[in-house]
């Protein structure tokens, strides 16, 4: 009962997901100002008729006049869903945009998903070619075999871009790398390996290909479907089989195992038996990727053979085989060069740059932002999907394989010049959150929601507890809470933690506890009771301050101000600490923290100082290497003005500290942002535009965070409380259930707060 409940519940929030700010997942902006008629003219009639000429004259410029160099296609039919099968063209759309995010988060890809309602190969592949003017790649997605194998194989043939099948390849290269890794880890050689893989579809098939290329050989390798080992001569194999046939005596899963190296799996769950792992030679290999079930889950394995080495497709268990390690940086690499497609070199070159980069050292800043705890060995064969160096290392081991393979249209002269474009292309925030998010699961807390009558916190709650997050406890009315639990589909109201003011056994002694704090303060007993008794926030905050919970979220239905005075009579800040706001901004490419943006109106030279080193703090923690700024009208002195002198002795005190970060002030926003506005300073420390601006008072930060969060169309977090002595976060009160969920698991994790 609880699985269905569990999954009824994941249902109904991705339905929600799905549904909400606006229908799925992707939309199409301009990159171009389209502000006044001349920008139209520009970009449409007469303006467009000179890169149209242009691209006529000579078909290459279209890289240079079009976004077409970084637009990838995901196409699908929709007859080989994830693991629902055959449910049609229609259906895949989700997977399909899901998949075009992907490309857009991972390597700053555009992506366009395209669904062709047809099981005819030959209408599907005619389709798929005549797009080619529209797009610079195309990634094939959920086709049933075989005629997956028959469409890319057409494709490749007829098109002069770059396309691939990921359920094939992307599995195999990722597979490759970890068996790279496996084999370097327990001694051996490739042409050495005795390899067994069982399951005969696209992705089997597309991974014992490429591990041949990597230096298996052939008669190495047994393939076995459901009618077992795969010879010359057996009946029933088609031709895609037939090329991996090979002369055996074994005539089962189970005799083809006995002394085997590796095991390759993608079949199904319970495919592998404990007693025939048992058979395998010492340190077996077991790749196991069936799911959500692999064929043996790993503690099994382990049961019978603790010297093993596994990998699954599952992220709770060491060593994912994900292929978001690959497809998006293989397509990034690709695209740069304007490659004519994507041959074996370049998936080999994908494969060793992933196998080489788990084996190098993770940096502390990497393993502090993104969660890579592991270094190289039998838990760690694989990098961590997030790690940020992906881009880098495999887009550039793709373009380089590329060029020497002779199908780069346009080969990189500077390549230490382009793997630094590659590192700036993508904003370490997006992938510090997932961080985050994970540090949160592995240490759950109990967060009060002080507003759960509202649906907005209550979505968020139930979030917060279905992920893994930690317990929720809700603070309202207990019968209007219930209600809006099951109206919210949560079949078991009962069982969650619900305090009511009105009821609680509790309330007695948070009133002796806050009637000694506030006695002094010109609080009776009877206005310490009753603000127990009706003020949910200080209710709220009493639960936290008597470790009835470990941290707090509010705002919905108070202003800051007010929700940040009702939970100071309860709790104090941290000793030597400010408490202020910060709104984090969160771009395409960049990400720039704010503060203070809540709290401090005229905060003193001290207190500067503080705000910008916890600021900084916050900003490593999120994996970004802080420059701050001390913000102001003037910049070093001009204009002159009589507000100027906490600035610079907040400056000075970070002088005489040597925090070991970057700073400078006071200067005006342009000069601090603006690389052209920055070279007219060379006195200026930083060494590039600040992404920590501290502002001078909380009117200018408070205009300046809502102007943004307003007109720019960025991402923004927050704010995000610092320096209480416990967890407390303040959201908007426009805030809906992401933004909800982000904080409480910010204060969850500790980065925050």
């Amino acid at each position: 009962m609880a699985d269905e409940e569990t999954n009824a519940f994941k249902t109904r929030e991705a339905l929600f997901y799905h549904e909400t700010i606006r229908p799925g997942k992707i939309e199409i902006i301009a990159s171009k100002p389209m502000a006044t008629q001349r920008d139209l003219s520009l970009a449409y009639s007469p303006g467009v008729a000179a890169p149209v000429e242009a691209i006529a004259a000579d078909p290459s410029t279209a890289a240079r006049y079009t976004a077409r160099s970084n637009l990838v296609a995901v196409i699908s039919n929709g007859t080989a869903i994830l693991g629902l099968g055959n449910l049609g063209a229609l259906a895949s759309k989700p997977v399909m945009e899901g998949k075009a995010v992907l490309f857009k988060r991972f390597a700053d890809v555009d992506s366009i998903d395209i669904e062709l309602n047809t099981e005819d190969p030959d209408k599907f592949i005619e389709a798929v070619a005549l797009m080619e003017p529209s797009f610079g790649g195309i990634n094939l997605e959920d086709i049933a075999a075989p005629e997956c194998f028959i469409i890319e194989q057409a494709l490749r043939e007829r098109m002069n871009i770059p396309v691939m099948h990921d359920d094939q390849h992307g599995t195999a290269i990722i597979s490759a790398a970890g068996l790279i890794n496996a084999c370097h880890l327990t001694g051996r050689d490739l042409k050495d390996v005795k390899m067994v893989v069982n399951g005969a579809g696209a992705s089997a098939l597309a991974c014992t290909a490429l591990i041949k290329a990597i230096g298996v050989p052939h008669d190495n390798v047994i393939v076995c479907d459901r009618s077992g080992p795969i010879t010359p001569g057996r009946d029933n194999v088609d031709q895609w089989k037939s090329a991996h046939a090979v002369e055996t005596e074994a005539r089962s899963l189970e005799e083809a195992l006995e002394g085997a190296d590796v095991f390759l799996g993608l079949s199904a769950a319970g495919a592998l038996k404990p007693e025939w792992v048992a058979k395998m030679a010492d340190r077996p290999i077991i790749f196991a990727m069936a799911n959500p079930v692999p064929e043996i889950m790993p503690e099994d394995a382990k049961a019978v053979r603790p010297d093993a080495i596994i990998a699954t497709g599952r992220s709770d268990y060491p060593n994912q085989v994900n292929n978001v390690l690959g497809f998006p940086f293989i397509f990034r690499g690709a695209l740069d060069v304007q490659a004519t497609a994507i041959n074996e070199e370049m998936k080999v070159a994908a494969a060793q740059a992933i196998a080489e980069l788990a084996r190098e050292r993770v940096p502390e800043e990497v393993a502090a932002a993104y969660g890579v705890t592991h270094q190289f060995g039998e838990e760690y064969i694989i990098p961590a999907p997030f790690d940020p160096r992906l881009m880098e290392v495999v887009s550039s081991a793709v373009a380089k394989a590329a060029m020497d393979s002779g199908v780069a249209q346009a080969p990189i002269e500077d390549f230490e010049e382009y793997r630094h474009q590659l590192k700036a292309r993508l904003n370490p925030t997006t992938g510090a959150l997932t961080n985050i998010y994970e540090q949160a699961k592995a240490n759950p807390k109990r967060m009060v929601f002080a507003e759960a009558e509202e649906n907005v916190a209550l979505r968020a709650a139930i979030q917060y507890r279905e992920f893994g997050y930690g317990e929720p406890i809700l603070v309202g009315r207990t019968e209007k809470v219930r209600e809006k639990l099951v109206e919210l589909a949560v079949e078991d109201p009962d069982d969650w933690i619900i305090e009511n003011s009105n009821v609680s056994d509790k309330v007695p002694g948070m009133v002796d506890y806050l009637y000694k704090r506030l006695q002094r303060r010109g609080y009776t007993e009877r206005d310490v009771a009753r603000m127990v008794n009706q003020e949910r926030n200080v209710f709220a905050a009493l639960l936290v301050a008597l470790d009835h919970g470990d941290a707090m979220i509010s705002g919905l239905t108070r202003t800051f101000s007010q929700t940040a005075r009702e939970v100071g009579r309860v709790l104090d800040p941290k000793p030597g600490a400010v408490p202020f706001g910060i709104h984090m901004m969160i771009g395409k490419n960049s990400t720039v923290f704010l503060a203070d943006t809540t709290i401090n109106e005229r905060p003193s030279s001290e207190e500067l100082a503080h705000i910008a080193k916890e600021t900084a703090a916050v900003a490593r923690r999120m994996g970004h290497e802080p420059r701050v700024a001390f913000l102001s009208y003037s910049t070093f002195g001009n204009p002159s003005g009589q507000w100027l002198d906490n600035i610079r002795d907040a400056v000075a005190i970070l002088d005489a500290e040597e925090p070991g970060f970057e700073y400078e002030g006071e200067m005006a926003p342009d000069s601090a942002l603006n690389p052209t506005v920055m070279k007219l300073y060379p006195l200026s420390r930083l060494s590039g535009p600040a992404n920590v601006l501290i502002m001078p008072g909380l009117q200018s930060a408070n205009l300046s965070a809502k102007l943004l969060r307003e007109l720019a169309g960025e991402t923004m977090v927050g704010p995000m409380m610092i320096g209480m002595e416990k967890p407390v976060q303040i959201a908007p009160m426009t805030a809906i259930a992401p933004d909800i969920l982000t904080l409480a698991v910010l204060a969850s994790a500790g980065v925050v707060g």
